[in-house]
């Protein structure tokens, strides 16, 4: 990742747009927690995160795998056993996880004050018939 200054840390190919690419997704911020204090099967996941499909939290894990934050352990025994774990630089993420976890316990009601105050609609008419306020212009229906 090169070609970043100093003032562009959120470009295309910069590290700081990498890492929150990385953890915008809905289920990597509660993975990489559920995994914060240890190692982990991924049934024991799905239990403690619920509302998580099997198969989303395996396509969780395995990119998480493959950007170097988790490990996953196969144990040589019958019946199989797998569990996950945070590598090292995994668990670099947990403090701002905390740090974000916090923000929310403090801001989360303004949060969603602010989304209940917001009664104005984004359109003047049925999205079909979109005209986006202050257009005068109708947007003409999809073609489809």
């Amino acid at each position: 990742m090169s070609g970043c200054g100093p003032g562009d840390p959120f470009l295309a190919d910069c590290p700081a747009r990498l890492a929150v690419e990385l953890i915008a997704d809905k289920w990597t911020v509660v993975v990489l927690y559920g995994l914060s204090k240890g190692p982990v099967r991924h049934g024991q996941l799905i239990e403690l995160i619920g509302g998580i499909s099997r198969k989303m939290l395996t396509q969780t894990l395995r990119r998480l795998q493959a950007h170097g934050l988790v490990r996953r352990h196969a144990h040589a025994e019958a019946p199989p056993r797998v569990e996950y774990e945070l590598t090292p630089l995994g668990a670099t993420l947990i403090d701002p996880i905390h740090m974000l976890t916090e923000w929310a316990r403090q801001h989360g009601d303004a949060v969603l004050d602010a989304l209940d105050a917001d009664t104005e609609p984004l359109f003047d008419q049925s999205p079909a018939e979109a005209t986006p306020i202050g257009q005068d212009t109708p947007v003409p229906p999809n073609p489809q």
